[in-house]
């Protein structure tokens, strides 16, 4: 898959079918559009494109209230790849692009820039400047630009009984059961290992501190949780705790790993991590002592869970 910035850097002499959207979470619904996609493109000697767009156009268009996702444009990329999509152009999107004609949308952009002869889209897609044109309008571009609307219909969304909004609230509960059932994938955390105050190697728990760089990025509930990460090709399991850690009077928010069976030093590391399972809320102790206590009660907790599922 060769991954394009912005749609004017496109160019393919071969035709192609394309498919627009966010795909946050790029969930089992995305997974069976793409695999639509790349099995028409195939029947039809066409070269597949996912055209998406970063900012999030919420984020754009309502920055009162900008949304928390559930990837990383980064994960995004990775995730869609993994569908052995030809191409994937991550658009900017901004007030400008929002204005566009639909029309205008359709023949300068899909016509001339994708050489689009097919396109897959959701019965309700809207586009084009106040989201005025749908699947009707589309197709009367398509005759008259000669490209084909493949339309996902309303029964087969229903069926998959999926969305974005539907994961993020299972992610703020930390129901990550259902988290991995709407999405085929444990939730991942990636962020760089920096320093900390060493509270936890004092205890007998040393921690990774993650330092998330997209702001952007949803981030569960405070709490402790069963987590897994894969380093130098190995796989470790640990508990992570989000939160102010209260019993030590912080207030901002912090994220720190303690892994099970991993004595190396990861200061300047980029980890990602997998959101297993929540274990327990946040909770202020009366002394660092009884900290200590239920950290121990924590890890017997994951390890009986990680010994049922091994």
């Amino acid at each position: 898959m060769r991954e394009i910035k912005g749609i004017d850097n496109f160019s393919s002499e071969c035709p192609t079918i394309v498919t627009i959207g966010t795909f946050d979470g790029v969930h089992k619904g995305h997974q069976k559009i793409l695999k639509k996609l790349t099995s028409e493109a195939k029947k039809y000697n066409l070269k597949s494109v996912v055209l998406t767009f970063f900012p999030h156009p919420r984020t754009v268009l309502n920055p009162k209230f900008p949304l928390k996702l559930i990837n990383t444009i980064e994960e995004r990329i990775e995730l869609v790849s993994k569908s052995n999509v030809d191409f994937i152009i991550i658009h900017p999107f901004d007030k400008s692009f929002s204005d566009l004609h639909p029309e205008e949308f359709v023949e300068s952009l899909l016509v001339k820039k994708l050489n689009i002869k097919k396109i897959l889209i959701g019965y309700d897609h809207r586009f084009g400047k106040n989201r005025k044109a749908g699947i009707k309008d589309l197709e009367l571009f398509g005759s008259k630009y000669n490209f084909d609307v493949l339309e996902i219909g309303v029964k087969e969304v229903n069926n998959i009984s999926i969305s974005s909004t539907k994961i993020r609230n299972s992610i703020i509960e930390g129901d990550f059961n259902k988290v991995y059932s709407f999405l085929g994938y444990d939730l991942m955390i990636s962020g760089k290992v920096i320093k900390g105050n060493a509270i936890g190697r004092t205890i007998g728990f040393p921690t990774a501190n993650l330092k998330i760089d997209n702001d952007y990025k949803l981030i569960p509930k405070n709490g402790v949780y069963l987590i897994t990460a894969i380093l130098d090709k190995k796989k470790y399991y640990g508990m992570m705790n989000i939160g102010i850690k209260p019993t030590l009077n912080k207030k901002k928010q912090s994220i720190e790993v303690n892994f099970f069976e991993l004595k190396k030093d990861l200061y300047g590391k980029i980890i990602t991590v997998f959101m297993l399972q929540f274990i327990r809320n946040e909770i202020k102790f009366n002394s660092l002592e009884d900290l200590k206590n239920q950290i121990r009660i924590d890890k017997k907790t994951c390890e009986a869970i990680i010994n049922k599922v091994n």
